[in-house]
């Protein structure tokens, strides 16, 4: 009830605040065309980031945005198929008719605008290191989200099986990544390993990836970076359009699907999707793992106002996942058995079922997401209302371990409109969290309360070819975990800590010309230890450990610097980046051969502490096109990282990289986007492991392939692809697999599963317009 009294109040507020932020309105009319012939380009598509706004041009490449503010500058950025992306800042109250003059290209169109920043830019101006996957990218075949971001150099995934992963950029992950849904940080136990991020693998258009400390805008937690998931832009005027996404994968039978409707009528825009998967137990090339399949079940919304006053929208969304785990038992031969001994069947690995124990993973989000021109600036508001709720079912469906976090989030941020090149932002955001345990069995971390309060002030002035960035921020956090007693017995002690940081970040960017710039970043940021480093006690289900937490750690303190070099010609497109990170008091779980018995079981004990680290690296691309149709691409990503207290290397450190993909691109009459792929994704062995408690990997290297291409059925478009990952079913275990060989328990001394086998993938993708 709860739930529905707060999306009623915030469906009023959204639909009344048009009369309280009243403005004159404002149309710009346009056109774009080919640079080199001066013909014009209907169907190229013009939108306006900060306004979320949207036209795509008429037969004659003409187009018209309606209801705009009636003065202020705003980036446009304009994109047609086989041309560059052409940005302009555009002052509203100058006349209103604009032309784009679009350079043909036969490298890939890139995203070049970047809005995770403070203020949305061009690439080139923009000093964070940072990539962008785009609708196409995302559409090709991945297990899940974080597993399609992997094809960015830096970016690599902690993964369970194939059904869950947990992103890592530049060696940092957990708690150290902030994730941007909707507007908001995404809070749901990202301190646990054994489930992955709750949102839909379809549900954004582009994924933006920020490299790097991002402290500044986004307070504790952004030390080692930033995912900003963007929703769809809103349809053009007077139309409803569509998509429908299919996949199935031949490995653990995963089928995919997912349906998305859009419209927007004078301004009022709304969007509704639907996604469904499921998939048995996946298999390795020596068979398959028991109770490793899942099913997840999503719904999401959004209905909102563009107006001249700004945008209002209002996002809502309903994550479910059923996620299978398999507590290891194996026979006298080293087969995995069920627990009474007796053998798996293949029907039982096929099974779609899921067998206890099991994950039941819930979580609801409600983001209210507001621009408002006001005064000499605009404001951006975002507020947000999360429940995450976790269920550990051991063997019925009643929860042994519930974790029920709920957590509320405001952000505010306030634009100056550009004078002589400079632009000020100030910022506040606020947070609070409360988590409960439900269940009267297991208990893993306290009830805890936790709150946040930042301010900020930043600075960026662009001149000639030149931007430069000044920026700090004032953190506060507050932590207050409950007691506990278990059968008379304490199991977690109350506890209070307040945590405060100033953090700081200069960033410079060079275009030495249209083809080369440089841009550079120096910079602190923190993190306050989270609830469960500070209080854990307990068996942590599905890592095969007992955790214990430290209540005096302190926050970590990172010193950054990076600099990137990028180069965009006709043929070749480049990019290298360096990159150095030390952290002070690095907080990390790790077990020294201590062990305890619980649940009648005896597990390893790791216990939090922490040491200064230091991490350095680089990640580099290389792009060749020697003639329009061929497409060679290689990506590379390195990090070194070491516990400068223990003079050891620090554990669970994603190895080197590299990947090769020949792409060729025929055209063929009645197709579009025909291409035909094969790729080799490479891995260095990764020997620079904490061997108190890490297992060494070997490198391996993975032959993958795919053909696809858009008919026409009629006027109707439809992609097919097929894709062949680890073709060649090579047995590998990957640095970053939790299911990688090492100790998990006194019983199981060496388990180790190898990653995923051969995997097909036929993709069936679908874009409509029902109204236009």
């Amino acid at each position: 009830m709860k739930k529905l009294q707060l999306i009623g109040l915030v469906i009023l507020y959204t639909i009344f605040s048009s009369t309280v932020f009243a403005a004159t309105l404002k149309d710009i009319t346009g056109k774009v065309t080919d640079a080199s012939n001066n013909q014009a380009l209907p169907g190229a598509t013009i939108y306006i980031p900060d306004l979320k706004v949207t036209a795509v041009t008429n037969t004659e490449g003409e187009f018209t945005l309606n209801n705009l503010p009636a003065k202020g500058s705003y980036l446009v950025e304009v994109h047609f198929i086989g041309y560059k992306t052409a940005t302009q800042v555009v002052n509203f109250a100058a006349p209103s008719n604009l032309t784009f003059a679009l350079q043909p290209t036969a490298i890939e169109t890139k995203e070049i605008v970047i809005t995770g920043s403070i203020i949305s830019s061009t690439s080139k101006r923009n000093s964070a290191s940072s990539a962008v996957l785009d609708k196409e990218q995302l559409l090709e075949p991945s297990t899940n989200l974080i597993d399609a971001l992997t094809k960015i150099p830096g970016v690599s995934q902690i993964t369970t099986g194939p059904s869950i992963s947990k992103p890592v950029i530049r060696g940092l992950g957990y708690n150290r990544i902030v994730t941007l849904d909707d507007g908001i940080k995404q809070q749901g136990q990202q301190w646990g390993d054994e489930h992955g991020i709750e949102i839909d693998q379809f549900k954004s258009d582009r994924v933006e990836v920020l490299r790097g400390a991002a402290s500044l805008m986004y307070g504790s937690d952004a030390l080692g970076g930033v995912i900003n998931l963007l929703e769809p832009s809103t349809a053009p005027e007077g139309q409803v359009k569509g998509e429908l996404i299919s996949n199935y994968s031949t490995n653990n039978g995963l089928t995919a699907n997912s349906l998305m409707l859009t419209g927007n009528e004078n301004g009022f825009v709304w969007r509704a999707r639907g996604t469904y998967k499921n998939a048995y137990s996946f298999k390795t090339p020596t068979g398959y793992f028991p109770n490793s399949g899942y099913n997840e079940t999503d719904f999401s919304g959004m209905v909102g106002l563009n107006k001249s006053w700004g945008y209002s929208h209002l996002n809502v969304s309903n994550f479910h996942n059923n996620i299978g785990f398999y507590d290891p038992f194996l026979d006298a031969n080293g087969n995995f058995v069920k627990e009474n001994g007796d053998p798996f069947l293949n029907s039982d690995f096929k099974s779609r079922s899921l067998d206890y124990p099991r994950q039941d993973i819930r979580h609801f989000k409600i983001a209210l997401n507001n621009n408002f021109i006001l005064g000499n600036g605009n404001l951006k508001a975002d507020f947000g209302y999360q429940q995450n709720q976790r269920r550990e079912l051991e063997d019925g469906p009643s929860p042994s371990l519930f974790f029920d976090l709920k957590t509320y989030n405001a952000d505010l941020k306030y634009y100056f409109h550009e004078t002589n090149g400079w632009q000020p932002v100030f910022g506040l955001s606020a947070d609070a969290g409360h988590s409960q345990n439900k269940a009267d069995d297991e208990f893993l971390i306290p009830d805890y309360n936790t709150y946040g309060l930042g301010v900020f002030a930043y600075a960026k002035k662009n001149w000639e070819d030149n931007t430069f960035s000044i920026g700090a921020r004032y953190d506060y956090r507050k932590n207050k975990g409950k007691e506990l007693f278990v059968d008379g017995e304490q199991q977690f002690a109350a506890f209070q800590n307040k945590f405060s940081n100033v953090s700081g970040a200069l960033g410079f960017t060079h275009q030495f010309n249209d083809e080369l710039n440089f841009k550079a970043n120096a910079g602190t940021a923190f993190r306050a230890p989270n609830p469960a480093e500070l209080a854990s006690n307990g068996v942590h289900e599905g890592t095969f450990r007992y955790e214990i937490g430290n209540p005096n750690l302190n926050p970590e303190r990172s010193y950054q610097v990076d600099a990137a070099l990028e180069y965009e010609g006709k043929i070749i497109s480049a990019s290298a980046s360096v990159y150095n990170n030390y952290i002070r008091n690095f907080i990390y779980a790790s077990n020294n051969g201590e062990t305890t018995t619980a649940e009648g079981r005896e597990y390893p004990v790791y216990r939090y502490g922490q040491v200064n680290a230091n991490l350095y690296g680089a990640e580099a691309s290389l792009t060749i096109h020697p003639v329009p149709f061929i497409h060679f691409e290689n990506t590379f990503g390195y990090v070194h990282a070491h516990n400068n207290t223990l003079d050891r290397p620090l554990a669970f450190i994603p190895a080197g990289t590299l990947r090769n993909e020949l792409r060729f691109e025929p055209k063929f009459k009645g197709t579009n986007d025909a291409y035909l792929s094969v790729g080799i994704n490479s891995a260095f062995k990764q020997t620079r492991v904490d061997e108190v408690f890490e297992t060494p990997t070997s490198g391996y290297t993975l032959l993958n392939a795919g053909i696809g291409a858009t008919f026409k059925l009629g006027k109707q478009p439809v992609k097919l692809s097929v894709s062949a990952n680890n073709l060649l079913d090579q047995k590998y275990y990957d640095a970053l697999s939790r299911y990688k060989p090492g100790r998990l328990d006194s019983e199981n001394p060496s388990l180790g599963v190898y990653n995923t086998g051969r995997n097909i993938t036929f993709g069936f993708y679908v874009p409509f317009t029902l109204v236009k």
